[in-house]
């Protein structure tokens, strides 16, 4: 019998794996499995649905609304010139996409334990599918804050937006990248922990009263000095404010609250791929 060399085959599936196992290549040949999930994402959550898609409007404005009612109008919290439903509208409209690809991502393996039990693809395409489908969602949530925008800009409020706006895109990739990366950990750990997946959404609403979503920093830093460095310590905040500052000219850039960003999402996903590629082996029996 002839010996056939690994090079004859165009796949080769072994339960040897590096340790960091992102096959561009591999994603790229899966690319028509990638916009299928991509559509599924889109499409199932509100198939049955009477509103449908305007259920995407619908939430961001009724929580901008009640952020509105209780922190600006109860707890007295300023925005300055900024009109405090635009100001809340702005942070919760990062913030969702930040939500829905951590809680979406995390339950990766559980939700699609009967496809990954029966034919092979590179798993890391389904968290990936998630971070595109939501940037959709996002897209349309993006739209109802630019038409609020545009009604309050030519009411006189004292808002406008600033030239690293440019760097927006930028701002939301590494809003999308460190869900995906905390995502990944989580639905790693959720295989064996079940306990954890109830404390996700729990934790997670906590995490956004840390991350400066209806209140500026800088009041954070002024009000509760002993306690500030809790949010200044969360890069989320940093994406926030900076965001804010880019689409309403308030708050400030920090290109040092930029850099820590940036170091913490790339640590946070590098370990989240390694979590990630040895959860995959064997995810199956605990599952």
């Amino acid at each position: 019998m002839n010996k056939t060399d690994d090079a004859d085959w165009l796949y080769t599936i072994s339960s040897k794996r590096k340790l960091i196992d992102f096959n561009f290549a591999e994603i790229w040949r899966y690319r028509d499995l990638l916009v299928l999930f991509v559509k599924r994402d889109v499409v199932t959550v509100y198939k049955q649905t009477v509103l449908g898609p305007l259920w995407y409007l619908i939430q961001p404005l009724f929580t901008a609304l009640t952020f509105t009612l209780i922190f600006n109008k109860v707890a007295n919290i300023e925005t300055g010139t900024v009109p405090p439903f635009l100001f809340n509208l702005a942070g919760i409209s990062i913030w969702n996409y930040f939500n829905t690809c951590l809680t979406s991502t995390s339950d990766t393996f559980k939700s699609n334990a009967a496809i990954f039990g029966k034919v092979y693809f590179p798993r890391i395409i389904v968290p990936l599918s998630i971070i595109i489908s939501n940037l959709m969602k996002f897209g349309i949530q993006l739209f109802i804050f630019i038409a609020f925008y545009m009604y309050y800009y030519f009411s006189g409020a004292g808002i406008h937006v600033t030239g690293s706006l440019v760097f927006f895109p930028f701002i939301v990739l590494l809003m999308g990248l460190l869900g995906l990366g905390i995502g990944m950990i989580i639905s790693s750990l959720v295989t064996k922990y079940r306990d954890l997946k109830f404390l996700v959404g729990f934790g997670v609403q906590l995490l956004m009263y840390v991350s400066a979503v209806m209140y500026p920093l800088a009041l954070m830093r002024e009000k509760l000095p002993k306690i500030a460095w809790v949010v200044e310590y969360n890069p989320l905040a940093y994406i926030i404010e900076t965001a804010r500052y880019m689409l309403l000219g308030t708050g400030t850039f920090s290109w040092f609250g930029i850099l820590y960003t940036v170091v913490v999402t790339l640590v946070v996903l590098f370990f989240g791929i390694i979590i990630f590629n040895r959860t995959e082996k064997t995810f199956i029996d605990t599952v």
